[in-house]
């Protein structure tokens, strides 16, 4: 019962007998260090943390003492990356003596990135709301615009004024388009069982006829992955948005290369909500990358870097992903820009 417990709490629990030598750690301390229970038990501090050395001292001071410890903000070395963490070791008594020491570790950065991931929810939200709220507002007017041209062209005979009204018409219906686009997806998803590689497969080949081999996309595709519930064809459009959006990063170089992978990515809170197993997609470019001044902002409808641009391929695949409970995020320097697809799987 108590392991139960233990193993559905989202802090890291670490048990170490008086050698330091590790008797238990619970499933999220097996996702922080990024290793399994079965072969981190029995293994020394020293050899777990032989990298993090104020983690080590903590405990070893604690066992010295036989007092409990707190530290705030320390670095927990995993995997060639640094983790900031909080730490607490507290001796356990049995029979009025020392016999474990219990460290509980929280990662910091993870409640900092669920505070910034929250709030970018919510201005997305509002964002989306305000668009919604003014493309409603264009359109009402624009219907009665493109009905009085279309009553004026029966009416006149000059085919010179005629041409005119034909380019009210017509030029109606391109912002008549263009909001539709703004208000983004306005279906529901259609879900059934789909593997995300054949996803991805169909994204590659529509997007190598388009390209013409310009760049040239690399798949590291994971197959252990199941199949997730998923409305496909927007899925398709979701990540097509992406990639296309990579694509056109690459048209100044004659290196440029696509790399799309897909991983197994274990527990992570998205909307207040956790999830325990997620599909994550990567698609990453050796593009010039994205402005430091423009990454926070590319979500958004209407922002783009490009003069040719409309900035709503990003906004609309984010809308279509969160749909499906799942969120993107992006990072960028010159060289490497990444996006990552999350989506939860319902098993």
């Amino acid at each position: 019962m108590h392991k139960k417990i233990l193993d559905h709490l989202n802090e890291a629990i670490l048990l170490f007998n008086q050698d330091l030598v590790l008797t238990y750690i619970n499933t999220a301390g097996e996702i922080l260090l990024a290793d399994s229970a079965k072969h981190l038990v029995g293994s020394n501090a020293k050899t777990i943390f032989n990298a993090s050395t104020a983690l080590l001292n903590h405990l070893q001071q604690s066992l010295n003492s036989q007092e409990a410890l707190a530290g705030r903000e320390l670095t927990l070395e995993r995997l060639n990356q640094s983790i900031t963490v909080n730490c607490s070791v507290t001796p356990l008594l049995e029979n009025n003596k020392f016999s474990e020491l219990l460290m509980e570790l929280q990662q910091v950065d993870r409640h900092l990135w669920i505070t910034k991931e929250e709030q970018l929810s919510a201005q997305h939200q509002i964002s989306r709301m305000l668009v919604r709220g003014l493309a409603h507002e264009i359109k009402n007017p624009l219907g009665g615009l493109r009905g009085a041209a279309q009553l004026l062209d029966l009416e006149l005979t000059d085919p010179e004024l005629k041409e005119y009204t034909q380019i009210i018409i017509a030029e109606a219906d391109r912002l008549k388009d263009l909001m539709d686009k703004m208000l983004g997806p306005n279906k529901l998803p259609q879900k059934s069982e789909i593997n995300i590689h054949q996803i991805l497969e169909r994204v590659r080949q529509l997007v190598i006829a388009e390209a013409s081999g310009t760049a040239q996309i690399i798949c590291d595709y994971d197959p252990s992955i199941p199949d997730l519930l998923a409305d496909k064809n927007q899925l398709i459009q979701a990540l097509l948005n992406i990639v296309r959006n990579a694509i056109q990063a690459l048209e100044q170089r004659n290196d440029g290369e696509i790399t799309i992978r897909t991983r197994i990515h274990r527990q992570m809170t998205i909307g207040r909500k956790r999830y325990k197993l997620l599909i994550k997609t990567d698609i990453i470019d050796n593009g010039c990358g994205i402005k430091a001044d423009m990454i926070g902002q590319v979500f958004y409808p209407m922002i783009t870097g490009r003069a040719e641009g409309t900035g709503l391929g990003l906004s609309i695949a984010q809308a279509l992903i969160n749909q499906h409970n799942g969120i993107i995020e992006c990072s960028s320097e010159p060289g490497n820009t990444v996006f990552s697809v999350y989506l939860p799987l319902e098993l």
